[in-house]
């Protein structure tokens, strides 16, 4: 039996990181003036609750970021995934089910919409942190999945070295 192929996918694109820094910084900031420190912030302060709603936010926001990732594995059996947080048990697809299999490019915002839990009318389920390669599933309903990899070269040779590698 061989090993199974496994990767865990984390958020590394900085401009996400970049896009939530300033509001969490100016919430933080709001908070410490008005909350902690009594000053009303800005001209028009917004009421305590407010603030206390703001700051509950951002920090599910970053508890968010810090939390989910991707997680997949192919063995001999099928294919395996899961994107925590939003998935509470892994998805299992197993190989009786799929019709064809392989690593393929795509480009995740014309034809997904971006990256995370995306749905695209043509192409079906994509499951995807980032970067531009994917395991492409066509099940027998005629469902389309694509579960995103940073290691595609690694993905066809394990896909192979069990029987299941194919060309679209």
């Amino acid at each position: 039996m061989t090993q199974p192929f496994t990767e865990t996918q984390l958020p590394r694109q900085w401009w996400m990181w970049a896009i939530v820094a300033l509001p969490v910084a100016v919430a933080v900031w709001g908070f410490v003036e008005q909350i902690i420190l009594g000053r009303p912030f800005g001209n028009k302060p917004a009421p305590d609750f407010a603030i206390y709603a703001l700051i509950t936010l951002m920090a599910l926001i970053v508890w968010l970021l810090f939390a989910i990732r991707l997680d997949s594995w192919v063995d001999e059996s099928g294919v395996h995934y899961r994107f925590v947080p939003f998935h509470l048990r892994p998805r299992s697809i197993a190989w009786s089910e799929v019709t064809q299999v392989h690593v393929r490019s795509y480009r995740p915002i014309p034809e997904y919409g971006g990256w995370g839990i995306r749905y695209g009318f043509r192409n079906g389920w994509a499951y995807n942190m980032s970067g531009r390669s994917g395991l492409q599933l066509v099940l027998r309903s005629g469902k389309k999945i694509l579960i995103g990899t940073r290691r595609p070269d690694e993905l066809k040779a394990y896909l192979t070295s069990i029987g299941k590698g194919s060309t679209p």
